[in-house]
């Protein structure tokens, strides 16, 4: 008959010390603050007229930051789209001046016929 050679012994390493309780107290679980509507509000409106989103927006941010309530990245959000929105509309605005002044011209010299 065979014999098993005995298991090597195996160093345990000494247990980890335990975790403290902070120092410190905990801060009380609070409420989870609500969204704010303007917030909201601004960032659909930016999507259709873009002047209301701006003005919403910002009315938001500053309610956000004087009562603490979420909603600050929509406010953001609608104060950009909003920006962004009219500066297209000023762009394509003058685009469009720009060609009709130029069919205007085109039409009084008697270019297209």
């Amino acid at each position: 008959m065979t014999s098993v050679p005995p298991a090597p012994e195996q160093s345990t390493a000494p247990p980890a010390p335990g975790y403290a309780a902070p120092a410190y107290p905990a801060a009380p679980p609070q409420a989870n603050p609500s969204t704010n509507t303007l917030a909201i509000v601004a960032f659909v409106c930016s999507f259709f007229v873009a002047l209301v989103g701006v003005i919403c927006g910002h009315i938001a941010l500053s309610q956000i930051k004087r009562t603490g309530e979420n909603g600050r990245g929509l406010a953001v959000a609608a104060v950009i789209i909003g920006y962004a929105s009219l500066a297209l509309s000023a762009i394509f605005g003058f685009i469009f001046v720009v060609a009709l002044a130029t069919a205007a011209s085109a039409a009084s010299t008697g270019y297209y016929g």
